[in-house]
C-alpha cells in the first residue's frame, strides 16, 4: 500500500508540472483557442483564391484561432450553404470573399443575429448592412495601371497612329469589376474618343465585354468571334483583359489562328493576379502584362482587422468614402497593386518570395 502511495504522489506531481510546462509554452494562444473564424472563398479553381484561403488560414491559426476553411467552387448555393454551416458551429467572425456580391443578404441576416461580424474579403459584399469592414485592394487603380500600361507601350501620347483594341470586362456579379472597367477606361476612352484607338466590334460597353465568372473558356470563344467577324484582313494591336483566367483565353484564340510567330507577333494583352501559369506567359512573350496584388499582405491585413474586432477595437481602415454596398458604405482598408511585365517580374515576384525562379522554369 505504501508503494502503490507513493506512485500516485508521483504520478501526480508529473501531471502538474506537465501541465505548468503547457500552459507556459502557449502563453498567448490559449486565450484565443476557443474562437473560431469561418473563411469562406469562392474557389479552388483560379490559384490565387488557393493561396489566400491558405494565408489566412495559417496566419489565424499561429495566432491560436481555430479556422473553417471552406471553398464553394464559384457554385453560389455552395457558398451560401457552407456559410449557414459555419454560423451553426459558432464561429466568432466571418471572413468572406464571395462568389455573387448580390446573393448573401439572408445568410447574412443570419449572422447578424447570432452577433457574428462579417468582413467582406476582396469583393465587396452588396445590399447588406451587416458588413463590418472590407479588405482589399486599390481596385479602380488596378483598371488605371493596365490602361496607362497600354498607352505607354503604344506611345499615344506622341503617336499619330491608329491602333486596334478590343476590350474585356470581368464577371458582373462581382463588385470589383466595375472598378476594374471604371479605371481602365478613365485612360482609354479619351484615346478611343480621339481615334488613336479603334474598337472594329464598336463592343464598349461593360455589358458588351463582361465575362460571367471570369471564365477564360467564355472569353476564348467571344475571342474567336471578335476575331473572324473583325479580324480576318488585319491583326488586332491590343486585348484590354481584367484578369489573367481572361488573358490565357483569350492567348488561345489568337495561337489557334496564327498569332505569336515573326510573322504575327501577339498583341498587347493585359491581366490581373500575376498567376504562375500567367507569368510563364510573360516570359514566353504570349501575355504582356499582369497585375500583381500581394495576397500575402492582403492576408495579413484581413487577420488584423479581424483580431481587432474580435478583441472589441476598430481596425485601421483608410477608405471610409468609396466602397457603398447599397445599404451602407462599407469601412475599407486598400493596399496597392503594382503592375508586372517581362521587364520586373523577377524584381516584384521573384525577389519578394512570391515565386522562386524554379516554379518560374
Amino acid at each position: 500500500m505504501k508503494r502503490i502511495s507513493i506512485l500516485f504522489v508521483v504520478f501526480f506531481s508529473l501531471l502538474f508540472i506537465a501541465a505548468c510546462g503547457t500552459d507556459g509554452e502557449n502563453e498567448g494562444v490559449s486565450e484565443n483557442g476557443d474562437k473560431m473564424v469561418g473563411l469562406a472563398m469562392p474557389t479552388k479553381s483560379s490559384e490565387r483564391w488557393v493561396r489566400d484561403g491558405e494565408n489566412m488560414k495559417e496566419e489565424f491559426e499561429e495566432l491560436g484561432y481555430e479556422v473553417d476553411l471552406q471553398f464553394a467552387e464559384d457554385v453560389v448555393e455552395n457558398q451560401v450553404s457552407q456559410i449557414e454551416n459555419m454560423i451553426t458551429k459558432g464561429v466568432d467572425i466571418l471572413v468572406i470573399a464571395s462568389i455573387d456580391g448580390e446573393a448573401l443578404t439572408e445568410v447574412l441576416e443570419q449572422a447578424e443575429n447570432q452577433d457574428i461580424p462579417v468582413i467582406a474579403y476582396d469583393r465587396l459584399i452588396m445590399n447588406s448592412d451587416h458588413v463590418s469592414y472590407y479588405a482589399t485592394f486599390d481596385n479602380f487603380k488596378v483598371g488605371v495601371q493596365q490602361g496607362e500600361y497600354i498607352v505607354e507601350q503604344l506611345e499615344l501620347e506622341d503617336s499619330d497612329e491608329t491602333y486596334s483594341i478590343e476590350l474585356f470586362a470581368g464577371s458582373p456579379d462581382d463588385n470589383n469589376a466595375y472598378f476594374f472597367w471604371d479605371g481602365a477606361m478613365s485612360i482609354l476612352e479619351p484615346y478611343i474618343e480621339e481615334g488613336k484607338l479603334e474598337v472594329k466590334s464598336e463592343q464598349m460597353s461593360f455589358e458588351q465585354g463582361a465575362t460571367l465568372r471570369w471564365d477564360g473558356a467564355k472569353a476564348q470563344e467571344r475571342m474567336d468571334n471578335l476575331l473572324s467577324a473583325h479580324y480576318s484582313d488585319e491583326d488586332i494591336d491590343v486585348v484590354y483583359s481584367p484578369f489573367d483566367g481572361i488573358s490565357r483565353g483569350v492567348i488561345s484564340s489568337l495561337k489557334a489562328v496564327g498569332y505569336g510567330t515573326d510573322n504575327k507577333p501577339m498583341p498587347i494583352v493585359t491581366g490581373q493576379d500575376a498567376e504562375l501559369s500567367s507569368i510563364k506567359s510573360i516570359i514566353a512573350g504570349e501575355q504582356t502584362q499582369t497585375i500583381f496584388k500581394d495576397t500575402r499582405e492582403l492576408a495579413k491585413k484581413a487577420v488584423d482587422m479581424a483580431v481587432s474586432v474580435l478583441q472589441g477595437e476598430e481596425p485601421d481602415v483608410n477608405d471610409t468614402e468609396t466602397y457603398d454596398n447599397g445599404v451602407k458604405v462599407v469601412p475599407s482598408y486598400l493596399l496597392e497593386p503594382i503592375s508586372v511585365d517581362i521587364n520586373n517580374y523577377e524584381e516584384v515576384l521573384v525577389e519578394s518570395g512570391y515565386y522562386t525562379k524554379e516554379e518560374l522554369e
